[in-house]
């Protein structure tokens, strides 16, 4: 697939509705459990979350970079966040062509800190990538 310039808004709607639904299993789960199953479930909260950020990464995954900017935005982070899950153990590793500043940042880790998202993290997260997304990529039409 060639570099995306822009995305048709129901593609960004649909993407939106698949992350909304996982974190509302998330929650439907965590309702369900019985109150001495709860710490499990919440072990797993770090491991759902950084997950659902390489789903949302990969949604836009070619997204173009000249579109996206280098400022450290919130498609940079989540890109950094991607990377460093896959290929650093989960730990937030810089990426030069990047303008990273935590104070700066949606979730305000810094390079070096381990990354365990929380629902909250991730919600905060995603809601600023898939706003940036419609900001930056929109296209006309469906």
């Amino acid at each position: 697939m060639l570099g995306m310039r822009t995305y048709p808004k129901n593609y960004v709607a649909d993407c939106r509705a698949h992350i909304d639904a996982n974190v509302k299993a998330y929650r439907d789960l965590l309702s369900a459990t019985r109150k001495d199953a709860v710490a499990a479930v919440k072990a797993f909260e770090a491991t759902f979350f950084s997950d659902l950020v390489l789903v949302l990464d990969e949604f836009f995954v070619h997204r173009l970079r000249a579109v996206e900017g280098k400022d450290g935005n919130a498609l940079n982070e989540v890109r950094m966040l991607s990377q460093s899950i896959m290929n650093n153990h989960g730990v937030l590793q810089a990426d030069k062509t990047i303008t990273y500043d935590p104070a700066k940042s949606v979730l305000k880790y810094a390079i070096g800190d381990q990354v365990k998202l929380t629902e909250e993290d991730f919600v905060r997260l995603s809601d600023a990538f898939l706003s940036e997304i419609e900001t930056k990529f929109s296209a006309d039409g469906a």
